[in-house]
């Protein structure tokens, strides 16, 4: 008998986008953190500074058209994109604020300071001037405008003055209006030589020795008003795969105009006049809303700069040292250890090294006869790349399957794809129309008669540097089930031939949204006959309507819901009448939580998955995804124990959400360990000790 469909009371989802921008806030708040190192806290405002960058690059073109006057919105529209221009202006003000009133004083008082041209010492005006004679000015080349000289190209995130000027030009016109272009190669901040610092660590922004020599650069003007500037473009990269004949090759092309789609966000500086601001937003096609004025660097992200010529290691987090995989022995392969039960690595508190010594074991054992991989974000500089290289050298059938549209990783997966290509590695790209993101390392092995394969399975990408700094659970096993679903699989991606047939996997387009609204349906009736039932999901985001859908119906059925989601979460927890057995949880921490565990149990009926894929549509319908089983009982309460159970419990790291979609964090005072020496411990910092405790 079918569930009843939800209540009829207000279902309405949550806003996607204004969610991810309040995910942001969330980490934002790890940056006002006083028991947070200090560089640590200036990273993580880096991090929001990128994060917002992306989100304007990939999102803000997805609404109607910025530049499409208020008019044309239909009511919806115009409503939903002004709660974002709200959202994003709110959380652009409270990162500057916290800049300029928060970390730059606290650098301040360690004896660090970005000097400001007004505040430098003449010693240190005539070394700036130097600088900026011998290193910038050569690269600077004002472009005045007039019919001659349109508006310059302005890249994508790029630094850029423009600047008012009076006076006559050498041909005696009244051109008043110059573009300054930065070029990317020069350093954001300039330590200043110790000689003429003191005994502190003074810089000076890039943006400033450029504004204190303006005059420079236009002899015989008068320089007037001016600001710096910069523009965000759409730089999602659209291609008609059913249009062109080698993706590989249009993706190339399609990379060298991406610095240049269509103009969705313009920053200057917060004195810069309302005659420029208007003329920068006319240039680029922008309303108001897309106007940020903000006080100090227009690209905060550019602070990394400042962290890395900081060699302070007080004010950064102590050194953490994963331990190596406590299920592996470095004294026996692999392989035999394999041979005896699977085998799951908690990274980052476990490193990553177990899965390269896997690889490393695959390619230098001369029974191996094929290895096949998937490739997603590994990165520019990658070892698992160099050993699939060598695995071809050594005459190993190498499959790969590189997916070309990892955004914003497109141009290093091409670059690997023809290296691979080159010394004779076969390289495919998977699916039109799909973005192949499932995690998949297949080696075929020959032992005595037979063959037997080996696989890794991930919820993260095969990428050592974020292995290092992202939650995920790498799944090493040799269970015939499983690995002859990974080599059905792969051959599903070399040829399309038909939809597979699979024993343990389950398989995005096809199979896998089903299957999990099926299992949360069974929960749910379960319920319904009076057997309690608990659902726990890991993820980062939550934003498909039918699975969310079927969670409200499990709710709604008396099944206990806890749902720990880092990012966007369009299901409201705990609205009356609706969700009121939800409850939703983002866990922000050191590290940034990647893994999907998805946990179902109705009575003696239990079952966990593991998977590549977040609840969103188009991971369940538009993405090859993989989830598959934890069938052994002592790995399965493993995951429980560290990924569902710890985080439930976290009291630290968690922000909890209301029924309005907004997020608090509890009061941690009330949650101190029970020795007030010691600082309480999240869930993340809980697994560090316990992994750091490990031989």
């Amino acid at each position: 008998m079918p569930l009843p469909p939800p209540k009829p009371v207000d279902t309405s989802w949550l806003d996607r986008d204004v969610s991810l921008l309040t995910f942001n806030a969330r980490v934002l708040h790890w940056a006002k953190k006083t028991d947070v190192p200090l560089l640590e806290r200036v990273r993580y405002l880096t991090i929001v500074s990128s994060n917002l960058d992306e989100f304007f690059e990939v999102r803000a073109a997805l609404y109607t058209s910025l530049a499409k006057p208020k008019a044309a919105l239909s009511a919806i529209d115009a409503q939903a994109q002004e709660a974002l221009s709200k959202a994003a202006h709110s959380l652009v003000e409270e990162q500057y604020a916290l800049y300029n009133e928060v970390l730059m004083p606290a650098l301040t008082k360690e004896g660090v300071r970005v000097v400001p041209h007004g505040e430098r010492t003449q010693a240190q005006q005539r070394w700036v001037k130097s600088y900026f004679e011998r290193e910038v000015r050569p690269l600077l080349l004002p472009v005045g405008l007039d019919p001659a000289h349109p508006f310059p190209q302005v890249a994508n995130k790029s630094l850029n003055f423009i600047v008012r000027l009076s006076g006559h030009d050498a041909f005696g016109r009244e051109i008043d209006i110059a573009i300054v272009k930065v070029p990317r190669s020069l350093p954001r901040f300039i330590r200043v030589p110790d000689t003429l610092s003191g005994k502190r660590m003074l810089f000076v922004s890039i943006s400033s020795v450029i504004r204190s020599h303006l005059k420079d650069l236009f002899p015989g003007r008068v320089v007037g008003e001016f600001s710096q500037f910069r523009v965000t473009r759409h730089s999602d990269l659209s291609v008609d795969e059913e249009d062109v004949k080698n993706l590989r090759t249009a993706l190339r092309q399609g990379l060298v105009h991406r610095n240049y789609g269509q103009a969705v966000r313009l920053e200057v500086s917060a004195g810069c006049s309302e005659h420029l601001s208007d003329l920068l937003l006319r240039q680029f096609e922008l309303p108001a809303s897309a106007l940020y004025r903000v006080h100090g660097p227009v690209n905060l992200v550019r602070l990394s700069q400042l962290i890395d010529q900081l060699d302070q290691p007080q004010w950064l987090w102590p050194r953490y040292e994963a331990s190596y995989p406590v299920q592996l022995s470095t004294n026996t392969p692999i392989f035999e250890q394999l041979a005896e039960g699977d085998v799951l690595i908690h990274q980052p508190f476990e490193s990553f090294d177990g899965v390269l010594a896997f690889l490393r074991e695959a390619v230098f054992d001369p029974q191996v006869l094929a290895i096949k991989q998937t490739i997603y974000r590994t990165g520019s500089d990658s070892v698992l790349m160099e050993l699939l290289h060598q695995a071809v050298q050594r005459g190993k059938e190498v499959t790969v399957v590189v997916e070309l549209k990892a955004r914003f990783d497109e141009e290093a997966n091409i670059n690997w794809a023809e290296k691979l290509e080159y010394v004779g590695a076969q390289v495919v790209y998977g699916i039109v129309g799909l973005k192949t993101h499932a995690k998949m390392l297949l080696v075929s092995r020959r032992e005595g008669r037979n063959i037997r394969r080996y696989a890794h399975l991930s919820t993260g990408n095969y990428n050592p540097k974020t292995a290092r700094l992202y939650t995920d659970l790498s799944y090493l096993t040799a269970n015939p089930k499983l690995t002859a679903d990974m080599e059905t699989v792969f051959s599903l991606l070399a040829n399309q031939s038909r939809i597979p047939k699979l024993g343990k996997l389950i398989l995005a387009p096809f199979h896998l949204q089903r299957s999990l609204i099926d299992w949360v349906d069974k929960v749910a009736k379960a319920a319904a006959q009076g057997v309690p039932g608990r659902i726990i999901l890991k993820m980062n985001s939550l934003t498909d309507e039918r699975l969310m859908e079927a969670l409200v119906r499990a709710g709604q059925a008396g099944v206990e819901v806890d749902l720990i989601v880092r990012g966007a979460c369009m299901l409201p927890a705990q609205r009356p009448g609706f969700t009121e057995h939800i409850r939703v949880r983002s866990i922000i921490g050191r590290f940034l939580e990647h893994t999907r565990v998805f946990y179902f149990k109705a009575g003696a009926l239990e079952a966990l998955y593991l998977s590549s894929a977040d609840w969103m549509n188009r991971n369940m319908l538009r993405r090859v995804e993989l989830a598959w089983p934890v069938e052994d009982p002592a790995l399965r309460k493993r995951v429980v124990d560290e990924c569902l159970t710890m985080y439930l419990a976290d009291a630290v790291d968690v922000w909890t959400m209301a029924p309005d979609g907004s997020y608090h964090q509890p009061h941690v005072a009330r949650h101190r360990s029970a020795d007030k020496a010691k600082p309480a411990l999240g869930a993340q910092g809980k697994l560090m000790a316990l992994y750091s405790a490990k031989p």
